[in-house]
């Protein structure tokens, strides 16, 4: 990577770090539409997992009090169940694809009748919710608009979705890492002097979202959420379908 690219990756992990920190969601589908953009897509993969784990595991431990257990355990289970699948076909997605599959992953959850709407305290749906975002996090980088969706449907307050999610996102991006960096034949890789100051970045934009997130009300969050998935949802649609014409 230049010089150039290296400093606008820099910048947009800070920021998306930032947008992460206070609403525990978004800045993952940021930052993976930046570096679909600008890197192949396994190295896209790769770095974004490094990134994603530094942040989420910096975040999971500003938060380790609000951590739920029982949400976390059932979207392991499915994790790793769908994982195993995907690891005997190690499929690597098509740009544009991912970038569609990444615009409609929220509006599908949130089209589901009500009484299909997952609960995050019951197992059996953390599990099912948990396969579906594995898929999801190997064919375009990312799971949160699934589990914006599963968080956001339950009785939990911003503190514990934030915390719960941040510490399942460390886990699952740590299975993308896998996926793409040792599992995948053309292999994604992240030059170590990027990773570390990515990681350095990311958890920069993570603290200084801590304060903005206490000062926060449960439901301005929810509001301004629901808000900042539907945007970058459209977004990524557009640019992906765009990608598909262009062909």
């Amino acid at each position: 990577m230049s010089s150039l690219v290296i400093a606008v990756v820099l910048l947009t992990m800070v920021g998306t770090s930032l947008l992460s920190g206070v609403f525990g969601m978004a800045g993952g589908l940021v930052l993976i539409g930046v570096l679909l953009f600008l890197l192949p897509v396994p190295d896209a993969m790769a770095l974004h997992a490094v990134t994603q784990i530094a942040s989420n595991g910096w975040r999971a431990a500003l938060w380790w009090r609000h951590i739920k257990v029982r949400p976390v355990m059932g979207l392991m289970i499915g994790n790793a169940l769908a994982l195993g699948a995907w690891s005997l076909v190690l499929v690597v997605p098509d740009r544009a694809v991912a970038l569609l599959m990444l615009g409609l992953s929220p509006f599908a959850v949130r089209a589901l009748p009500d009484r299909w709407q997952p609960d995050p305290m019951r197992l059996s749906h953390g599990a099912a919710v948990g396969a579906v975002g594995m898929t999801l996090m190997l064919m375009t980088g990312v799971t949160g608009p699934l589990l914006d969706r599963f968080f956001l449907g339950g009785r939990l307050d911003r503190r514990e979705i934030v915390a719960s999610k941040a510490a399942m996102q460390m886990l699952s991006h740590a299975a993308k890492l896998l996926y793409f960096g040792v599992l995948v034949a053309d292999t994604g890789s992240v030059d170590p002097v990027v990773a570390v100051l990515a990681i350095i970045a990311s958890m920069l934009g993570t603290t200084l979202a801590k304060r903005v997130l206490e000062a926060m009300s449960d439901a301005q969050y929810r509001v301004w959420a629901n808000r900042i998935i539907t945007v970058i949802g459209s977004f990524y649609i557009a640019q992906g379908s765009w990608l598909m014409v262009m062909r």
